[in-house]
């Protein structure tokens, strides 16, 4: 029994250019997306740099390699030694951006962006900390990493100068120092910290005691100010007497009719009782009825 349906070769050739034409045309454009720039290259040679947005090729012919412009992060693992000689391990990051100017010339030069991280930058940035990490003692390094961090990026930057990328943004991501001296910084911090307490317990016994003798030094100088106004006061006063006693008597001198006045008027207005004569025995009793 017959197909329904039969193939002829001759269908198929003529499909051909049309199948061709449609390749064709699909080859004939690319879309370079934002963070990006296209190296547009004619049988394997770079011909030029185009950037984000829709753009027309030569099917079959040319070609399109993609660079990325923004920031990238590159991480390092590696051994090292402090200043005292002792062994560190350091997990450290750098960012990285390629010159979007430039980005031709680095694919001409390193052939894309990996290839730039293994030949050029994972190098230098190794090179970079195993030279600055030994300058620093193991505390250092966990207390101020700010002093570390500066030191790789100064180097860094020096070594990189020459080449189409900036770096920035390094971090010590983390530091593993041997067990015992993570032991023993504890410890030191732990007594730091017992002696910071007991220092400020020193200090504020200090300030009580401190207080206390202003309180007591206020207090005295509360009572002797009471004391000295006191005696002023009675020294005032005694003064004002001694002056009118001085005063009567310079009255009584010079006029001794006061004398007589001053006894008039503290006679209670009676008469004595007894007249005492020469001998020491009355001689005339007044009183009535006697």
């Amino acid at each position: 029994m017959s197909s329904k349906f039969s193939f002829s070769p001759l269908i198929f050739v003529k499909l051909i250019p049309v199948i061709l034409i449609i390749i064709a045309a699909l080859q004939s454009y690319y879309i370079v997306v934002e963070g990006h720039v296209g190296i547009v290259k004619r049988f394997g040679e770079a011909k030029k740099q185009e950037n984000p947005g829709l753009h027309l090729k030569i099917p079959f012919i040319e070609t399109v390699e993609m660079i990325e412009v923004r920031t990238r992060k590159n991480a390092e693992r590696m051994a090292s030694s402090t200043k005292e000689q002792m062994p560190v391990t350091i997990e450290v990051s750098v960012n990285w951006t390629v010159n979007k100017e430039a980005a031709m010339d680095l694919f001409k030069k390193y052939g894309g962006l990996l290839q730039f991280e293994q030949r050029i930058l994972d190098p230098r940035f190794r090179s970079a900390t195993k030279d600055t990490i030994p300058q620093f003692e193991a505390e250092q390094l966990i207390q101020d990493r700010a002093s570390a961090i500066q030191g790789i990026e100064r180097r860094l930057t020096e070594e990189m100068a020459g080449f189409p990328v900036a770096v920035d943004n390094i971090q010590i991501e983390n530091i593993v120092l041997p067990k015992k001296y993570i032991s023993s910084i504890e410890t030191k911090q732990t007594e730091k910290n017992l002696a910071a307490a007991e220092k400020h317990k020193l200090e504020r016994q200090r300030l009580e005691a401190l207080r206390g003798v202003n309180t007591a030094d206020a207090k005295a100088q509360g009572i002797l100010k009471i004391a000295e106004a006191e005696a002023k006061s009675i020294l005032l006063k005694g003064k004002a007497e001694a002056q009118a006693i001085e005063a009567k008597a310079k009255a009584l001198k010079s006029n001794p009719l006061i004398v007589k006045l001053t006894e008039a008027q503290s006679w209670d207005g009676k008469l004595p009782a007894t007249i005492m004569g020469n001998t020491a025995m009355p001689i005339l009793d007044m009183r009535p009825g006697k």
